[in-house]
């Protein structure tokens, strides 16, 4: 594909088309310690990975252009072939020969009107990350009434059923029931150039979520039979003087029907919902920012017919905290977190981050994080977190990045109720785009 769009790209006469090129590149060196919290070696992480991403836009006109990025993903010394090895089959190995292409974005982007077309391949993001946050296949239709107001109608794909390899529906045998979609209307409001409003409407649907990614990691992939999940949400962003503040607040319901082999098979609710509250104050050469969100949890394991935890999907990606969010370093989940995943969970943090000079930052930030219900062996302490990143550019371009974190872990950071040891991770990361 790559090479059929350079061959356009070069021989189409310049005056037809603008071609635009782009990239993003990182190199991470970085060690997972204890992130099973019991002291056990299996979560013990010490790598290096590296991924590529290269654009291509061509611009026919003002209307119209194709949009595509790839991806070039490997873990140093990866080589597959090593028996009882996990290992991905990139370009990491010995003689660097992988196959390790990947299509991360392939859309065209154009306007019908006020309208601006998105169709394919393409970022999705919502409700800062809490609903969506990553590539996808779907359509977004953007319709512009003025500089102060966005109307976006969105048709997000989650999953395709005839491409399940013989799977199919519990109910009838037909895979088009494994298909899983979010339907969106996320409107933009400007209220003035520094205040934004952005409510929305969700509305997930699958006939048989059989094959569902990731419903709330309370629950898992063959919970539920029918989705049919409602979720209301609006983000506020405003900026005051030196002072910026965000909130975000989702409510979920609708209904699901439990996962059975054969009918009948029991309707629960939904009733999971999300609250979150940031904001930061410039102080020049430095700043004091903080968050505090609330994601709720599974109450009494769906026996009162209720889906009491915050759904997410595929598609969710909240990074937080470096170890219980999965910060820069997002390879493994440290046990008894959920990630990115932001469900069943209570966080707080405050932080600083400090400029002494225009080349290198410092920022500093403390969280603590406890489980909105308790895990299965009654306990919901997480912990107190420290983080410490310090960024430099190395050259124009070029930056370095210096992370440490240590997690004073609680009892729910253990795979037997009861935590023997600290998770910690340092490393290094070197990124440019251009």
């Amino acid at each position: 594909m790559l090479a059929a769009l350079l061959v356009v790209a070069f021989t189409v006469p310049a005056s037809a088309l603008e071609n635009t090129f782009g990239g993003y590149w990182r190199t991470r060196m970085y060690q997972n310690r204890n992130f099973d919290g019991d002291g056990g070696t299996n979560t013990d992480w010490v790598r290096v990975d590296t991924r590529t991403r290269l654009y291509y836009t061509a611009k026919l006109n003002d209307n119209l252009k194709l949009v595509n990025k790839f991806e070039m993903d490997t873990i140093w010394g990866d080589n597959v072939t090593n028996a009882g090895l996990a290992g991905t089959g990139t370009y990491g190995d010995v003689g660097t020969d992988g196959i390790a292409i990947e299509v991360k974005n392939s859309y065209a982007d154009f306007n019908v009107g006020p309208v601006n077309f998105l169709v394919g391949a393409q970022p999705f993001t919502l409700a800062r990350g809490f609903i969506a946050d990553e590539d996808a296949a779907g359509i977004k239709a953007i319709w512009k009434i003025n500089d102060g107001l966005y109307l976006p109608f969105i048709w997000e794909h989650l999953n395709e059923g005839d491409s399940q390899l013989g799977a199919v529906s519990a109910y009838t045998g037909n895979k088009t029931r494994l298909d899983v979609d979010a339907y969106i209307f996320a409107p933009i409001i400007m209220l003035s150039k520094d205040i934004k409003i952005n409510p929305y409407y969700v509305f997930l649907h699958s006939q048989d979520g059989l094959y569902f990614q990731t419903v709330a990691p309370a629950y898992g992939a063959k919970t539920f039979d029918n989705i049919n999940g409602h979720i209301f949400g609006v983000d506020f962003d405003g900026k005051f003087g030196a002072a910026s503040v965000w909130f975000t607040g989702i409510m979920q319901t609708g209904s699901a029907q439990l996962w059975a082999a054969a009918p009948p098979r029991t309707e629960v609710d939904l009733k999971g919902y999300l609250v979150a509250l940031g904001g930061k104050f410039d102080l020049g050469k430095a700043d004091i920012h903080g968050q505090a969100f609330l994601a709720t949890g599974e109450k009494n394991a769906l026996t009162d017919k209720e889906v009491n935890a915050f759904i997410t999907t595929g598609s969710t990606y909240y990074y937080w905290a470096e170890i219980l969010g999965h910060g820069i370093f997002d390879g493994q989940t440290v046990v008894g977190s959920n990630g990115f995943k932001v469900s069943n969970v209570q966080a707080v943090n405050v932080g600083a981050t400090f400029k002494p000079m225009d080349k290198l930052s410092i920022t500093a930030d403390l969280w603590y994080a406890r489980l909105d219900e308790d895990n299965a062996f009654g306990e919901n302490k997480l912990g107190t977190e420290a983080d410490l990143i310090i960024s430099y550019k190395l050259v124009e371009g070029l930056t370095l990045d210096v992370v440490g974190a240590y997690l004073w872990a609680g009892d729910a950071v253990s795979v037997d109720g009861k935590n023997d040891t600290n998770p910690y991770e340092f490393g290094t990361r070197l990124s440019l785009s251009f």
